[in-house]
């Protein structure tokens, strides 16, 4: 109440005043401020993954995957610059703001010492394509035209039959990318920007369209080896900590074996936007393009010899930028080993069970979590879920937080033996319900957390310290997690084409000591989530946590069946 009636009323007033001036009051501070002012890594502590559909590979040819989909995303990108591209609608009513998509591509976040900046440009003919530590300039429109999929698979060919290998450090280019901001743009100003060749060959990745990442790794999903998911994943997340360029909008990453994925910044949009271009695009390589019979692609001329449009990008590194890229890379594998990553396929019930329960999906899928991290931990912590705010123009995130007293009183009561299955199961709804209406109020503007995160940014600029809000804004989200959508691009029924669904994505661990957990409602029987801690913890392990959600999902369904009977 004190905060309520002195300094709070004074930090409102500030804020009307810039609600007026600003087309969203939060998401250019929230941009700024949480992203680009932030100065640690990008790799594992920012960028996020998606990953391709496990149960169908369209073709195990990695050049022919690989032009497909560079197609389907340019036509995608068509779209957006059009403004053909029809917005979302919640119940095919009402729209959700479509502004993030427009820096999909064309799109780098440029280090600074103290702030970084994106810069998007209005158009680029070409991708940057990364193979064996060498970076190719591929232009995919010719004489106006764009290049067909067999013109560009073309292209892909000649890069992986390059016998020139990668040579004085090059391959380790970007690993600059991993390390901390003012690090980097230091490095990039003093070491590449004043070099013109360096200079030259850094423009083109800067201004690519996105980058592909021909990786010399096989990306591999056996469900009787969780391993070879687990390392799917990381190979997303972090690579090899040289073979990504964290910095860039959208890495397109193509397996030797045709599976694929992809890595996003993700200062300029959040998941469910790229969840949408990655649907987008996997159905539009499924449907409209395809493979013929020895997976080779089918749209484009029978010779494509004539097609040109492919520079190799040269660098000068002297001694002192080779000994940084050494330094980089052993820093991005010191991060990158810290990585605790399993990838949970549920396969046991899915959203049509829920369903039956008349129960929100995802407020049951945070009752699991919050039950599976009480098992996993003895106690409950302060839980982060991302909902959005795109019902706004310009708006992006709201924070949920699951863990109420209503979620308390029916995990506590899992384990009080004192309590009938028909009292949890009332305890169990109360929460789900309460979890909803938070779920709304966050989508319709009334969350707390972003209104309080623009009153500590006004504390800052009138130099007014608040201990309220400094105590609010740097509690620690023990638990951090988000639901990846999916069914947004309409291009395949998901109930026809069960196997054609992508199983989401993850990101790295919020906190040192916690979790980070992304899930997907991906079908009628189908579940999937992404769990992620630090190996350096003593207090989390993934493939623990991963069990406790599965055991929690086992005990949920059979607390339903056992009031059925």
């Amino acid at each position: 109440m004190e905060f309520q009636r002195g300094i709070g009323k004074k930090l409102q007033l500030y804020l009307h005043l810039k609600s007026w001036m600003s087309t969203n009051y939060v998401s250019d501070w929230w941009e700024e401020y949480v992203y680009l002012r932030a100065r640690s890594p990008l790799m594992v502590n920012s960028n996020y993954y998606g990953i391709d559909a496990l149960l169908v590979c369209p073709t195990e040819k990695q050049t022919s995957r690989a032009a497909n989909l560079i197609y389907s995303s340019i036509l995608f990108r068509r779209q957006i610059d059009r403004q053909e591209l029809k917005p979302l609608m919640i119940q095919g009513l009402v729209p959700l703001c479509s502004w993030q998509y427009e820096r999909i591509f064309n799109t780098t976040r440029i280090p600074g010492v103290e702030t970084d900046k994106l810069v998007h440009l209005n158009d680029s003919s070409h991708v940057a394509v990364y193979h064996l530590g060498r970076f190719y300039k591929l232009i995919f429109h010719h004489r106006g035209r764009l290049l067909q999929p067999r013109q560009i698979e073309f292209l892909l060919d000649k890069i992986v039959n390059d016998n020139e290998p990668a040579t004085n450090g090059e391959e380790y280019i970007s690993s600059l990318t991993t390390l901390d901001r003012a690090s980097w743009a230091k490095i990039r100003e003093q070491k590449l920007m004043a070099d013109p060749l360096n200079k030259q060959s850094l423009k083109v990745i800067e201004n690519a369209a996105f980058i592909v990442v021909l990786e010399d790794d096989e990306f591999e999903f056996d469900p009787k080896d969780p391993s070879k998911l687990d390392r799917y994943g990381q190979l997303l997340l972090h690579g090899k900590g040289n073979d990504r360029w964290y910095d860039k909008s959208l890495n397109l990453i193509v397996s030797k074996s045709g599976r694929c994925g992809f890595n996003v910044e993700h200062s300029f949009a959040d998941a469910p936007v790229l969840a949408h271009y990655w649907e987008h695009t996997l159905g539009y390589d499924y449907c409209h393009l395809g493979y013929d019979d020895f997976g080779r692609c089918t749209k484009g001329p029978d010779d494509c010899s004539g097609t040109h449009g492919l520079i190799r990008l040269k660098w000068r590194i002297n001694d002192d930028l080779h000994s940084d890229l050494l330094d980089a890379q052993k820093n991005a594998i010191k991060i990158l080993s810290d990585v605790d990553l399993r990838l949970l396929m549920h396969d046991a019930y899915g959203k049509g069970f829920i369903k039956r329960l008349k129960v929100s999906p995802d407020a049951y899928i945070q009752m699991a979590l919050q039950l599976a991290y009480y098992r996993d931990v003895k106690h409950l912590s302060l839980t982060y879920e991302a909902s959005m705010t795109r019902l706004y123009r310009e708006g992006r995130t709201e924070t949920v937080r699951p863990v109420t007293v209503e979620s308390a009183k029916w995990v506590y009561s899992m384990h009080d033996p004192k309590k009938t299955v028909k009292e949890r199961l009332q305890l169990f709804k109360k929460a789900c319900d309460t979890h909803t209406l938070g779920i709304q109020d966050a989508m319709c503007g009334k969350g707390v957390d972003r209104h309080l995160f623009c009153l500590y940014i006004i504390s800052r600029y009138l130099e007014t310290e608040n201990d309220f809000l400094k105590e609010v804004l740097s509690e620690p989200w023990k638990l951090s997690t988000s639901q990846t959508p999916h069914n947004q691009a309409n291009i395949l029924d998901p109930k026809k084409f069960p196997k054609h669904i992508s199983c989401g994505g993850g990101f790295g661990p919020v906190a040192d000591d916690g979790y980070g957990v992304s899930y997907m409602i991906a079908g009628e029987d189908l579940l999937f989530f992404h769990v992620s801690s630090k190996k350096s913890s003593s207090e989390t392990d993934s493939v623990r946590f991963a069990n406790n959600i599965n055991d929690a999902l086992r005990d949920m369904k059979i607390m339903f069946e056992m009031t059925q009977k």
